[in-house]
């Protein structure tokens, strides 16, 4: 395991969004928690990164009504809270990380950092791991849950209007979108990812090819334009036999190694400037299981490897490896 020996340590400030109005099902407000719970602070202090606990954010009071109107009220209260905290961090020059929470979340936290990007003149990637496509609107949406929703948002889709006011808004190009480890879509949702030109890798394309070739052409696609990565990691991204603790959990996700291997590439390429850790429903979980993985993807993505990889291929040749 690697130590603070190296020379990429970061400054990373990190805040809990303990929202689950997004979701059908509850516990995801407890995530935060879990994750603090199961060491993440202290997993990327071990890596010698300088780590700020912001503790949870809490969103202005909102209106009530109707039992979906007020779901509305509280998606749109935190998100505009977040959007704010997150455009701050952004220029505090720091690595935001956001513990969720549900995906509605990502509308507040990927929002305040387009609008930090657009205005530093720095192009917008975002990397979706995740199950499902996200790209509903409240017109195709079976279900009307938001936490379907967020990509949709963030891509300038119609139904959001009143979410954020002029000043907050900041959208992502749908080009710049890569949906990975994708295994369910709505039929309405399907149509708009291939109208917009959304890049989709589904299970389907990670079995025929592995996720490193997709994960190499994404990483060069954002080094090229010498942008920002915002990352977003759903737990239901991993297959549930490894991570249970979900409330949309759908079979054939991601391995423990697959998932490994994506964030210990994404470390290596240096590109990822922002992320999402959201989703984790300890209600469902199974003695900390789903919470303990998640700390340790996230110490692969900062930095965390058994030996440095120099070191390897030095010894490639003839040489023990």
């Amino acid at each position: 395991m690697a130590s603070g020996d190296r020379d990429d340590q970061r400054f990373v400030e990190i805040i809990g969004v303990p929202i689950e109005a997004g979701a059908g099902h509850p516990g995801a407000l407890m995530g935060p928690a879990a994750l603090r719970t199961a060491g993440l602070v202290r997993a990327l202090r071990e890596l010698g990164h300088e780590v700020r606990d912001l503790g949870d954010l809490t969103p202005a009071p909102w209106s009530e009504g109707d039992a979906a109107t007020a779901r509305l009220a509280e998606i749109t209260a935190w998100s505009r809270a977040l959007a704010d905290r997150s455009y701050s961090m952004m220029r505090g020059g720091g690595v935001p990380v956001f513990l969720g929470g549900d995906h509605s979340l990502s509308m507040g936290s990927v929002t305040g950092v387009a609008r930090h990007c657009r205005e530093a003149g720095k192009p917008l990637f975002v990397l979706w791991l995740d199950a499902h496509g996200d790209f509903n609107t409240p017109h195709t949406s079976p279900s009307g849950n938001m936490h379907g929703m967020p990509v949709a948002l963030l891509c300038g889709e119609d139904g959001f209007d009143d979410v954020f006011p002029p000043e907050q808004r900041a959208t992502v190009n749908p080009a710049h979108v890569h949906l990975f480890g994708i295994r369910s879509l709505d039929p309405g949702e399907r149509r708009l990812l291939r109208a917009r030109g959304v890049d989709v890798v589904d299970m389907r394309l990670i079995d025929e090819h592995g996720v490193g070739v997709h994960m190499r052409r994404i990483i060069e696609r954002v080094r090229q334009a010498g942008g920002h990565l915002h990352v977003s990691l759903d737990v239901d991204f991993l297959d549930p036999a490894i991570a249970p603790a979900v409330g949309t959990a759908v079979l054939g996700g991601a391995t423990y190694r697959e998932a490994h291997l994506i964030m210990e590439m994404l470390h290596d390429a240096g590109v990822v400037g922002s992320l999402d850790v959201v989703e984790l429903n300890p209600f469902l979980d199974e003695r900390g299981k789903s919470a303990l993985l998640l700390v340790d993807l996230v110490a692969s993505l900062f930095g965390r490897r058994i030996i440095d990889p120099a070191v390897t291929q030095s010894q490639i040749g003839g040489q023990a490896v």
